[in-house]
């Protein structure tokens, strides 16, 4: 992994979406970014790229990085994608793999950072085709990649390959899909005879075992998110602003939806296994 910085601080002014980003100009038309784009785009590995994240879905803050995918049949060398970033940034880390391929770096000329994330066009295609075609769910986060794919706005799509699967995507959510996410992640919150969210919470609420209980917490949001978006016939967006978006676009949410998560990280003991058991019913109620 490869790092350089200096001694500059930029403000990063990342109120804006995705077409207003650089002093009021749409990031599609700045220089620098579409010089960037360009030089990704020389290399023979690249097949598609499109800009992603929270800035093409309207859900940017003011610390909202700029989201880049780039999709490869084969890797790209870490010296030339180096070569190419050094052009444009002075602080920057190149090689990252610790969530997966990517490069992260500050634009001088733009004050924004960029998140290159590289994904493999051949794992897109098997994990389009496990979920949206055969169906396989997963213990929370199920369809968080297809989002990713529906939400992204290509820039660059050397043999529509990325255009095809976002067409693929805007087809009716598939029933089949929906009703295993829903099984699957039901049965793991609290119905599974043995070693259930809930059971192990239970648990580790009994051991005193802050580290356990909060690890397991994730695991049961996890899966009680999956269910309510499959069942809103939405795909998962991710891990971040995961209420204000089920508030926004979920037809039905279980009843104190909000005020049961907002509890559930504050309380403790028997007062957080009772506001677990309520977040079940209502969820089956609704279902």
């Amino acid at each position: 992994m490869i790092l350089a910085s200096r001694n500059i601080i930029f403000k990063l002014n990342s109120n804006r979406i995705l077409q207003d980003v650089v002093n009021g100009e749409g990031l599609m038309t700045n220089q620098i970014f579409n010089e960037i784009i360009n030089g990704f785009k020389g290399f023979e590995q690249v097949k598609s790229i499109a800009v992603g994240g929270s800035k093409s879905s309207n859900m940017s803050d003011g610390i909202s990085d700029i989201d880049t995918y780039i999709f490869t049949d084969k890797e790209i060398p870490v010296k030339s994608r180096l070569e190419l970033i050094k052009k444009y940034s002075s602080k920057y880390e190149v090689g990252c793999e610790y969530f997966g391929a990517g490069d992260e770096f500050l634009v001088d000329k733009m004050g924004q950072q960029l998140d290159v994330m590289y994904f493999d066009k051949n794992w897109i295609e098997s994990n389009m085709d496990n979920v949206w075609r055969k169906h396989y769910s997963s213990n929370g986060y199920t369809t968080c990649f297809l989002y990713t794919i529906k939400n992204c706005e290509s820039i660059y799509d050397k043999e529509g390959w990325l255009e095809g699967l976002k067409e693929e995507l805007n087809n009716p959510y598939p029933e089949n899909l929906k009703r295993n996410i829903i099984k699957r992640n039901l049965m793991l919150l609290k119905d599974k005879p043995f070693a259930s969210y809930y059971e192990q919470i239970e648990k580790a609420v009994k051991r005193k075992d802050l580290v356990s209980i909060n690890h397991r917490l994730a695991a049961f949001m996890a899966s009680y998110f999956d269910i309510i978006f499959a069942n809103n016939e939405l795909l998962h967006p991710g891990e971040k602003r995961l209420v204000k978006y089920a508030k926004d676009f979920c037809k039905v949410l279980p009843e104190n939806f909000e005020d049961n998560i907002n509890s559930l990280f504050t309380k403790s003991g028997s007062d957080l296994l009772e506001i677990l058991e309520d977040m079940v019913l209502k969820l089956k109620k609704l279902l």
